[in-house]
This record gives structure tokens, C-alpha cells and sequence, in this order.
């Protein structure tokens, strides 16, 4: 996997040109120029906290939830070329981790989010390492098959002890700690954001790493990356992993702020919109995933409210606009705006 590091690199001519859309497309993300507004936008998500309240903290804590499980399906999508059309079962994964540790272990809510990842991440590897004989649309029914089945498995008797069946997993929300003068909603979304901003540095970490060139180059050519001495099933396997970890961890904080977890929480639908939220967003982008998150938590509420009758339908023709609108997605018409900017520039 290394040895794509190790592959001679021509030497970067220093040139004052302005950046063009190709490096800003293969940094997966935006240019420098773009330091000071994400600056602006940390801050700006700090001051939530005491601007919002009740209800809103809560709609911005799951919008988090969303962009962490986003990134880890664009992790697996974008970056690497596999397509899952059941990334809600490891969401569901994640959130019964949570609800049984805090329920039935009495472990600490904080504790049980890398619980949620470690359990995830071995799931994952455990799907994906069999399912690397699977390419493309039968990939996709494989993963499809995972979503429609696990609801149905979280309510199979021999495990009503441990899930509560049908009944689902009531959760007690936490406290704030330390005798902080945070009200609960307001500390469980510094939490969330905390660790949003933690999963979002080791992506970019991962993702800009020898491993995250190896990704990106079995997405590319995946017959050259072997070539290249990167072990493609490996590589593959600890991709689904990490995914489902990401996957997971977004469910884990979902279980905290909703308080409850049940089956039906978990359908198929869920996995569709995890996958129209890293279009939406921009596949193959590490800060699509926020957008898309934005997308998936408020467009279906606010179709419900332009149409009691036909929401889905106004849900349809937003999304048909957006996908005519924006192909790459925001992020993609983001950077073209960049690109024409530093050209007229």
C-alpha cells in the first residue's frame, strides 16, 4: 500500500499561476484562500451554542450525526469507488452499540462512541472483505440486501433482550459535566461538534496519507494500483471498515441526541438518503459531506411544509434541480465559482 508513495514524483515548477481546477479538484477540498472562511465557519458553529436553543440544538447536533456518517460513505464511494446502498445498517449498528452500552452496561455516553466505531469497523471489514468478489451493481445489491435485512434482524426474538425488539431502546440525555452552565442540548452539541471536528481531521489526515492515495488509485485503475504493489483486497476491506466506523459513529451520536432507538428508525430509506446526501454534497469531498448533512436534515421538513399533500413529489423536484444545477455537486460549484474567481483575478 506504501508503494504508491514510493512511485518518483516530477518536481513542482514554482510559477505564480493561479490554482487551477484540477489541483483543487485532487485536494478534495478548497484551495488555501478558503483558511480564513473555514475559520469563520468554526466560529460560527461554536456560537450556535448559545444562539440557538431547545429544538434547534437538536436539529444541529443530527446535522452533524449526518455529516460524520456522510464522509465515512463518501470515504467508500468517493474516494475508493465502492457503491453501498445499505450504509444505514452500520448507522443502525452504531446507534444500538450506543443505546445497549448506555442502557443495559451503564457505560458512559462518551465512552461509547468508539465503542460504536470499533464494533463498526469490524462489522464492516467482516462485509466487506467477502464482498470484494462482488464489483459495481452487484456490490450494490449486496449492500442493499444489508439495509432492507437489518431492521428485520433488530427485531429478531433472540435478541429482544439486548435490542427490545419492536419496543426499541429508551436513552437518558446527558448532563452536563464538570458543573458546567450548559443546558443538556446545548452540551451534547459542543460534544457532537467536538467530535465531528476529531472524525473530519483524521479523514483529512487519511485521505491525503500513502493509504489515501492507495484508495484514490484503486478507484482510478485498480488492475495499475496492484501493479503498483498496493494489496488491493486489503486496501478495500479496511476501506468498508473504516466507513462503516464513520457510519457508525454518526448513529452513535443520533442515539444520544434522539434518546431512543427502534428498528423502524432504520429502513432502507435511510441508506438512500446517506447516498443523496454525498451527491448533494459532492462525491468524492471531504466537506461535501456537511452540506449534503444540511441537505438530508431540512429539505424533506421543508418540502413537508410548501406541500402537505405531495411532499415527496416537491422532494423530487428539488433534487432534480439540484442534480441539473450543481453535477458536482456544492462543493463542485464552489470550486468552479474559486476557479473563475482566481482566473478574473
Amino acid at each position: 500500500m506504501n508503494s504508491v508513495d514510493a512511485a518518483p514524483r516530477a518536481p513542482l515548477a514554482a510559477t505564480s499561476t493561479p490554482v487551477s481546477k484540477s489541483v483543487i479538484a485532487r485536494r478534495g477540498g478548497f484551495a488555501p484562500g478558503w483558511t480564513g472562511a473555514l475559520a469563520v465557519l468554526a466560529l460560527l458553529a461554536v456560537g450556535i451554542t448559545f444562539v440557538a436553543k431547545g429544538f434547534q440544538l437538536f436539529q444541529a447536533t443530527m446535522v452533524l450525526s449526518y455529516a460524520i456518517a456522510l464522509l465515512g460513505l463518501n470515504i467508500l464511494t468517493g474516494y475508493n469507488g465502492q457503491i453501498s446502498l445499505g450504509h444505514g445498517a452500520f448507522y443502525a449498528i452504531g446507534a444500538y452499540t450506543t443505546a445497549i452500552l448506555m442502557d443495559q452496561g451503564g457505560v458512559a455516553y462518551w465512552a461509547t462512541v468508539p465503542a460504536a466505531a470499533v464494533v463498526c469497523l469490524l462489522v464492516g471489514y467482516a462485509f466487506g472483505r467477502p464482498a470484494l468478489k462482488l464489483e459495481g451493481l452487484y456490490l450494490a445489491l449486496a449492500t442493499f440486501a444489508l439495509g432492507v435485512a437489518m431492521p428485520q434482524l433488530l427485531k429478531y426474538k433472540h435478541l429482544e433482550a439486548w435490542t427490545g425488539g419492536v419496543q426499541g431502546i429508551v436513552l437518558m440525555k446527558p448532563d452536563a459535566p464538570f458543573g458546567l452552565p450548559l443546558t443538556p442540548d446545548q452540551w451534547l452539541y459542543l460534544f457532537a461538534l467536538f467530535v465531528t471536528v476529531i472524525m473530519f481531521a483524521l479523514a483529512h489526515n487519511l485521505l491525503h496519507s500513502g493509504t489515501g492515495r492507495a484508495m484514490r488509485a484503486i478507484r482510478d485503475h485498480a488492475m495499475a494500483a496492484e501493479a503498483m504493489g498496493v494489496d488491493n483486497k486489503h486496501c478495500k476491506a479496511m476501506t468498508f471498515g473504516v466507513s462503516a466506523a464513520y457510519t457508525g459513529v454518526g448513529g452513535a451520536l443520533s442515539a444520544i441526541a434522539v434518546q431512543f432507538v427502534a428498528p423502524d428508525s432504520f429502513t432502507l430509506f435511510l441508506s438512500i438518503s446517506l447516498l443523496v446526501g454525498i451527491v448533494i454534497g459532492g462525491v468524492g469531498t471531504l466537506w461535501g459531506a456537511l452540506f449534503g448533512a444540511i441537505f438530508i436534515m431540512f429539505v424533506p421538513s421543508l418540502a413537508e411544509q410548501v406541500s402537505k399533500a405531495a411532499p415527496w413529489a416537491i422532494y423530487g423536484v428539488v433534487l432534480i434541480a439540484m442534480a441539473f444545477a450543481m453535477p458536482g455537486g456544492v462543493v463542485g460549484l464552489l470550486r468552479k465559482i474559486q476557479a473563475r474567481w482566481h482566473t478574473s483575478g
